[in-house]
């Protein structure tokens, strides 16, 4: 009924220059009206619905590439997390302390402390955050607690055979990675076992608890690609529990990092590694999400390791059960 009112009083020329006027101001409303309630949507602290959408997107959407999405290195150390741990005096940082030639303890070695690959990468971010790589502190972690260890404060970072995962950057921060590897079956040698194959139809497997390895296992499992009558039920806090378990004939067979496996391999000569890897994952320094500063700092230290450092250390304890022409035997770019 309005619109007919207005179409009558709008006659002659006079009435098509109203009625342009009025669809130029009819435009102009509709384009700000959007642009008022934009400040509403964005202010901080204001539950903002679009802001909400984006973020749960962005973590939704991290892709195949996990590991590429750690910020970018900086020597800056004015940031609240580095500044913290400056102020404190030592790196609180989580490592394992069973998993040979990775963090263990080795009993003929004066002292009994704990060594290995990951250890001389927490003493070398230790030495560049402070100065002096002896300035930290250990904390023997358990695989299934390495989060929860990052996000109660325990600890200020988890240097522990952790891949980086798109799961887990919803609840902590990875550095870029630092070591290249896959899941991979550990049996014994006598085994029929002969990879992640159909020869795992029938048998029980081991996995970590909250492990990469477990996640693969129950998805392909779901999915079907893993035989329905493969038991993957067992499951332990530690990786190396999964050597005992198979060592007292409990189950059949361990998926793990082929990195670690092949370490387990060098301990127990009855066991060795099935087929190939079939996955390709990376080893992250994990820390709190909150803790951006620190992140981009050990990432600086990344830089700076793989220069001068992480091939020392890899020849000093990987390659003697890795290899020195391996996948794994030269350090990932960022």
């Amino acid at each position: 009924m309005i619109a007919r009112r207005l179409r009558a009083s709008l006659k002659g020329w006079g009435g098509v220059g109203a009625m342009l006027s009025v669809c130029v101001l009819a435009v102009a409303f509709a384009l700000l009206l959007p642009l008022t309630h934009a400040p509403v949507d964005s202010a901080p602290g204001s539950g903002s619905t679009r802001l909400a959408e984006a973020t749960q997107a962005k973590a939704d959407t991290c892709g195949r590439h996990p590991e590429q999405l750690s910020p970018q290195p900086s020597g800056d150390e004015s940031g609240p997390a580095v500044t913290a741990v400056k102020q404190r005096g030592y790196l609180s940082v989580g490592v394992d302390q069973n998993s040979y030639r990775w963090g263990y303890r080795d009993p003929n070695s004066s002292g009994g402390d704990l060594e290995g690959f990951d250890i001389d990468l927490a003493h070398e971010i230790a030495r560049q955050l402070l100065g002096d790589p002896n300035a930290v502190r250990f904390h023997a972690i358990p695989t299934n607690q390495r989060i929860p260890a990052i996000k109660s404060g325990q600890v200020d970072m988890v240097v522990r055979t952790m891949t980086i995962t798109c799961d887990r950057l919803k609840e902590v921060a990875f550095s870029d990675p630092y070591f290249a590897t896959g899941q991979q079956v550990l049996a014994p040698k006598a085994s029929g076992i002969t990879g992640y194959d159909a020869s795992l139809a029938g048998k029980k497997i081991c996995t970590a608890e909250g492990s990469t390895a477990n996640t693969a296992l129950t998805q392909d499992k779901k999915n079907h690609k893993l035989a329905a009558s493969t038991d993957i039920s067992t499951t332990v806090p530690n990786q190396l529990d999964c050597l005992v378990e198979l060592q007292l004939g409990e189950v059949d067979a361990i998926v793990t990092d082929g990195a670690l496996a092949a370490s387990q391999a060098a301990q127990d000569p009855t066991v060795e590694l099935k087929g190939k890897p079939f996955t390709t994952e990376y080893y992250g320094v994990a820390m709190n999400k909150g803790a951006g500063d620190l992140v981009r700092r050990v990432n600086q230290v990344l830089v700076d390791y793989r220069k001068s450092g992480w091939q020392t250390s890899y020849d000093k304890w990987l390659s003697p059960t890795l290899g020195t022409d391996s996948a794994s035997s030269r350090p990932p770019s960022s």
